[in-house]
């Protein structure tokens, strides 16, 4: 299926008056879609922040923030078993938010080594970590989901159903997609209440590492016949379960490391917007890329596509290269955590607030990699502590991510 849009595409320094003109046009009366913006506490416009204080305080809203991947390179584990420090920069955002979304890229089998690429591992002390971080909704679909055959799908079924077991009566019940119980079962969802929001989440992937266990997987093909298929699926998936938000994280067969995106990807994932989904998360490029907000017939933002949010923790940049930045595989350290907030009211249900914010994976003096929102003042106590090469870095770092922007798209 073809697909024409028009196109807006905020620039990195967009003025007021621009972002109130994006504004004027969606009848909105806050700024609906903020670009990379350096001021960690408001918008350009002076509104708070996503993650600051409820900018809608009498209206019904949901915030959600939509980090990237987890990884369990080794880099990530040997050096200290103080995970948690991992996520002390960005633990207050993800906490603030009704829902944060990460996508668990490893087994968690404790009854198997730690171990790193190609085949991960991890025990649960390191998944507890990220939920401790505020994360509490997970992709399990991906390809290292079978790293460890059928016992580490199991194993990682058994933690997370435990999980969600102990968490359902607390403040932050904990939801997953991804597995399945067999060749016969169908593919597994999320579908549950949060403050009074009915929520529904699948979690798919198109590529595996090998075929071994696929049929415990959430596993789609990535041709046209399986997509158009898996579409049909995702509409009567919306009908059967009737929700406020139909939130699809697609661990997409695209090459890693490519910060373009293909017209077949683009086209599928519009396709799954017209077929009953809200929001599609993709994942697995390993780098940032650009992101959509769509504003339906009636003039309102109301979907969105994350074409990849990149790596939220990762070894991958384990040597940074301080003299040459723009290489692309010095994008695999920075991403970004977007908060969203959707508003319900008469007219529906619509997106009041999108904010990204640009986090990168920072190795300590002690070899610990840890996530850092890059900003002036992180850049200025590197500066303090003598860091200068790496504040030299991560400024040209942060110009380059400047580049990767949000687009106003009219259906």
């Amino acid at each position: 299926m073809q697909h024409a849009h028009e196109e807006g595409r905020l620039p990195a320094e967009a003025t007021i008056a621009e972002l109130e003109d994006l504004a004027a046009q969606a009848q909105l009366t806050h700024v609906p879609v903020s670009p990379y913006i350096e001021d960690p506490d408001s918008f350009e416009d002076g509104t708070p922040i996503a993650t600051a204080s409820n900018p809608y305080p009498t209206e019904d809203t949901l915030l959600i923030s939509f980090a990237g991947d987890l990884m369990a390179h080794n880099e990530l584990w040997k050096h200290t078993d103080d995970y948690d420090k991992m996520y002390d920069d960005v633990r207050e955002m993800l906490t603030a938010s009704d829902l944060s979304l990460a996508n668990m890229e490893t087994p968690v089998d404790a009854k198997k080594p730690y171990s790193t690429y190609p085949s991960f591992n991890v025990h649960p002390d390191y998944a507890d970590a990220a939920v401790r971080a505020g994360f509490n909704l997970f992709s399990l679909s991906n390809n290292h989901t079978n790293d460890k055959g059928l016992e580490g799908i199991q194993e990682t079924e058994a933690y997370f159903s435990d999980l969600a077991e102990r968490t359902k009566e607390g403040l932050r019940p904990v939801h997953y997609s991804g597995l399945k119980d067999g060749k016969e079962a169908s593919f597994s969802y999320a579908y549950f209440d949060y403050k009074g929001w009915k929520i529904l989440f699948l979690a798919v992937t198109e590529i595996l590492n090998s075929g071994d266990s696929k049929d415990y997987i959430n596993f789609i093909k990535q041709d046209t016949a399986s997509r158009k298929k898996f579409t049909e699926y995702a509409s009567k998936l919306r009908e059967d379960n009737p929700c406020d938000l139909f939130i699809l994280s697609v661990h997409c067969g695209e090459p890693e490391y490519i910060l373009t995106i293909a017209k077949e990807q683009l086209n599928f994932y519009h396709d799954l917007l017209e077929n009953g989904v809200d929001v599609v998360w993709a994942n697995h490029p390993h780098v940032a890329r650009d992101w959509e907000v769509i504003v339906n017939k009636d003039s309102q933002p109301a979907k969105m596509i994350f074409y990849s949010q990149g790596n939220t923790i990762s070894g991958q940049r384990r040597s940074p290269s301080f003299d040459f930045p723009t290489l692309v595989r010095e994008y695999t350290g920075d991403s970004f955590i977007t908060n969203v907030r959707f508003l319900r009211d008469e007219k529906g249900i619509r997106i009041v607030s999108v904010h990204p914010v640009l986090i990168t994976t920072y190795i300590t003096r002690d070899r610990s990699f840890v996530i850092k929102r890059l900003t002036d003042d992180f850049i200025q106590e590197l500066k303090d502590e003598g860091r200068d090469k790496w504040a030299k870095y991560l400024v040209s770092r942060r110009k380059l991510m400047k580049n990767i922007k949000g687009k106003l798209i009219w259906q």
